[in-house]
């Protein structure tokens, strides 16, 4: 990817994570996020954290809430560095912000998984 794209990716991001979450959004992003590659998995335990976080099932704190709403605003986004209506590039940019977001937020991946197992014990 273009460095320009990757700035102008980043920049985007930033700006989505001063935003709020809604249900729409949530519902778009777990629409979205097959076209994620390796990253689905991982980006639907974000859509599950950013949930429970709204139901009050969940604390995180406010950098990574930051970082989670950004991430699936972004991705949910029709305003991105590449367009998602170009096939294949399109969802390049995604991909790249949701792997940032997961390789910062891999601690409290693991936190929530942990306390998902927990719950159902």
């Amino acid at each position: 990817m273009k460095q320009t794209y990757l700035k102008k990716a980043f920049k985007l991001f930033s700006a989505y994570k001063a935003d709020q979450l809604t249900s729409d959004d949530l519902s778009k992003a777990d629409a979205k996020a097959s076209n994620l590659d390796d990253k689905v998995i991982d980006f639907k335990v974000l859509i599950d954290i950013a949930k429970d976080i709204s139901k009050g099932r969940y604390k995180v704190n406010t950098w990574n809430a930051s970082i989670i709403v950004g991430t699936i605003l972004y991705v949910v986004s029709p305003i991105d560095a590449i367009p998602d209506l170009i096939p294949v590039l399109g969802w390049l940019d995604d991909i790249t912000i949701v792997g940032y977001a997961l390789g910062k937020l891999s601690e409290e991946i693991k936190r929530y998984k942990e306390s998902k197992i927990q719950f159902t014990k």
